[in-house]
């Protein structure tokens, strides 16, 4: 039986969300104002800076890596 310890990183996510998007209300009135604040929510966790990322946003940080990773180095 796993305990919330064994995935960290999705808790601390989920309790973010819930703590920006809810504010204090216990639920949304519609389907589609949940919706909304989620992809409101989501778009702005992707386009803000991390100190994790080098004060990067995750999007360019991701792009840097993928551009790393298939580099390949010329041989001399």
């Amino acid at each position: 039986m796993g305990s919330s310890a064994d995935n960290a990183a999705a808790e601390s996510f989920n309790a973010a969300f819930k703590r920006e998007t809810l504010k204090g209300r216990k639920g949304w009135s519609s389907e589609h104002e949940a919706r909304l604040d989620s992809f409101r929510w989501l778009t702005r966790c992707n386009t803000r800076r991390h100190s994790r990322f080098g004060q990067r946003s995750p999007i360019p940080y991701e792009n840097a890596l993928r551009a790393a990773a298939t580099t390949l180095a010329q041989v001399p």
